[in-house]
Parts: structure tokens; sequence; C-alpha cells
């Protein structure tokens, strides 16, 4: 069995944030590190943590030519573990997990059970039948329109695969629900029409890892405390909190869809009966796992141990950390009435790691913000043509 200094990892790809704490933590146990980036200014290129850093082709647009780029690199070097950053990086290496397979080892799910996970009504369904806590959910418009008598609007119309809020609508009434969901069909695929559940409780996410024999190795349950935009958005300030209840539900799920490896469940409250409901399981890091690292759990050295049959050590000692979105809680202390209200306070950095900022890797600031500028003069542009 090798050691970790001869473990050669590769992560795809260095835009994503969460490469950050993973190519920190890989570094630390003496793994080669090596990041697959696009720009020298992504966060996995300008980070000091990769020994190796690539600038290669990867396009969300282009998933073809993505993969065929991807297998030129893995054909060329050897690698021990490929491990995705993000979505579109997950779902071109889950689709061709068993092509690659006399290549490396890649850190993600057989392609039918990621299939499984990434599609919310399917997650729902699940969730149902194993009377765990979820949005009542109906499996289209004609199942919707059967059992409208169970639900009150608002209702929720979203596509049943895809990430962030991308075709995400609120329907006040049944003539809103039917006129989007026809058109929503068209332009995003299959939709899901979901109970609404008030926006007005806390956010949560559990990171798990479920290790090839099925049992739950590591875990890490944190809430967003602030986001933005401030009607709902992106965590801004996230804390580690001690949850066993979302901790057994989310077990339980993933349990019963035969999950292994790591998973990102996203839950919220509802605060008309206080539980914690399922919303989805993203099938990927988190781009706040840097929150798991700094409370203990070391999501890189399970990963690494479990997919290269090692013996995987339990992490459930959580500590009680924040992790702070520097770039995006400015914005959202400018745009809050709550600014100088909020717990705990905006001006407060006790107990508190900056997803981008570190004294250590300073570089990596100043290239996230450069790049977020760019991105930001590239956007008005398309928006003025």
């Amino acid at each position: 069995m090798k050691d970790y200094n001869d473990i050669k990892v590769l992560l795809i790809e260095g835009r994503a944030r969460q490469v950050l704490p993973m190519a920190k933590s890989l570094r630390a146990l003496g793994c080669e590190v090596t990041t697959y980036n696009g720009s020298k200014l992504d966060p996995g290129y300008a980070s000091k943590y990769p020994h190796r850093k690539l600038l290669a082709y990867c396009n969300a647009h282009d998933p073809d030519g993505s993969y065929r780029a991807i297998r030129k690199e893995l054909e060329a070097y050897h690698y021990d573990l490929v491990i995705p950053m993000n979505d579109d990086v997950a779902i071109i290496l889950a689709q061709h997990k068993e092509d690659l397979k006399g290549l490396t080892v890649i850190a993600v799910e057989d392609w039918e059970t990621f299939q499984m996970a990434s599609d919310k009504l399917k997650t729902m369904l699940v969730c149902m039948q194993h009377d765990l806590p979820c949005p009542l959910s109906f499996t289209d418009k004609q199942d919707y329109l059967a059992n409208k008598d169970k639900v009150k609007f608002p209702v929720v119309v979203k596509p049943r695969t895809g990430c962030a809020a991308v075709g995400f609508h609120v329907a006040q009434d049944e003539q809103d629900l039917i006129g989007y969901y026809d058109k929503a069909e068209q332009k995003y695929g299959k939709m899901l029409i979901q109970e609404y559940i008030p926006q007005d409780g806390l956010q949560y996410k559990c990171e798990m890892f479920i290790d090839r024999n099925g049992e739950m190795k590591g875990v890490c349950v944190f809430a967003k405390v602030r986001w933005y935009p401030i009607d709902g958005g992106s965590s801004t300030l996230n804390e580690t909190i001690d949850r066993p209840d979302i901790v057994a539900d989310c077990q339980k799920l993933l349990q019963e869809i035969g999950w292994r490896g790591y998973a990102d469940i996203d839950l919220i409250e509802d605060t008309r009966d206080g539980k914690a409901k399922i919303m989805e399981i993203n099938p990927r890091i988190t781009g706040s796992v840097k929150i798991c690292f700094e409370a203990g759990v070391n999501f890189s050295q399970l990963i690494v141990d479990d997919s290269l049959g090692k013996e995987v050590k339990p992490q459930f000692e959580v500590a009680h950390k924040y992790l702070r979105y520097m770039h995006m809680d400015v914005l959202w202390f400018l745009k809050s009435p709550n600014r100088f209200k909020c717990k705990p306070s905006w001006f407060s950095f006790k107990n508190t790691t900056d997803q981008i900022f570190s004294w250590a890797d300073l570089w990596v600031f100043f290239a996230f913000t450069f790049q977020g500028f760019a991105k930001l003069s590239k956007d008005k542009k398309k928006r003025e043509v």
C-alpha cells in the first residue's frame, strides 16, 4: 500500500474556491498535488500549495471536448487519484468513470448512483418514502393537478437537475405555475413542482463521507448565518453547529440510495414545524468545505484513504468555527438593514477564517479579486450588447 508521499492527486478544476483547502490539506499529508486550471488567476493556480499547476481546457458548454482534454492529461502523466471540484467536472468524470479505470482512480460515485443523487425529484421521492423531512413534491404537472388540494400557494417550480438558482421560480397561483412550467420545461428539461418552504428559517449544509463499506466516517454540519443577495443567495458567513437530527436524517438518505464517498446535502429550517427539511444532494465538494477542515474534519484524507484502500479512521469531532466570504460579506453589509444589529457582529473576527484570504497564501486573494472584477466587466459588456 502506497505511502502518502508516493500518492499523486489531480484536482479539477482550479477556478473553484474549494481547491484551496483541498490542495493545502493534501500537501500537508505528503501527497503530490496538481491543479487543473483555465487561467493563471484561478485559485488553484495562484495558490502556493500545489506542486504542479496546469493550464488546460475545461468548458462546461463543451463536455466532450473537456473529457478529451482531461483524458489526454491522464494519459500523459500518472495520477493515483482524481478529485472533481465542481458540478460540471463531477458529471464528466462520473459519466466516464468506467472508461478511465485503467488510468487512475476517480473520486466520484458511479454514474447510476450519481444521477440518482443529482435528480432533485428522485431525492425527494426517497425522502417521502422513508419519512425523512422534506418539502411535499410532485413528479410532474399532471401529478400536481391530481393532488393540488394537498398544497397551498405559493409553490416552487425548479429543474430536477442543476445547481444554484437557475430556473428556480416561486409561483403565486395556478395560472402562474402552469404558464411558467411549460416554458421552463422547454428551456431546462424536466421540472419539479414542490411545496414552498418559508425563507425565514436558517439554511444548513451537511457534509458527509460514507466509506466503501457503507459506514459514515466523517461529518460536519454548518449553518448559513448571512447570505447575499439578502433575499436569498450564497452564504457570506457560515457557522458550525451540533445537529444530531440533521446528521441522522442525511445518513439515512445516503444509505437508502446506496451512496459512497463525499456528499453535500442542503437543508432549510421550516419555521412552521421547526424541522430541517432536506432540499437536495450535491454530489461534489461544497465551495464552503474550508469550514470543515478548520473545524477538524479532513475530507481530503478521508477521500484518499478510502479511494486507495487504506484504513479510514472516523472524524466526528467538530470544533465551533466561522467561515467568512469577505468578498460577498462586504456586499451584504452594504445592502442589509441589519448591518449593525446582526449576531455575530459583522465587525467580529473571533474564531473566524476567510474563504479566500490567508496571510500564508496571500497572492490568491489578489488574483481572485482581480478575476472577479474582470468577470463583472465582461458580464456588463454582454448586457450592453
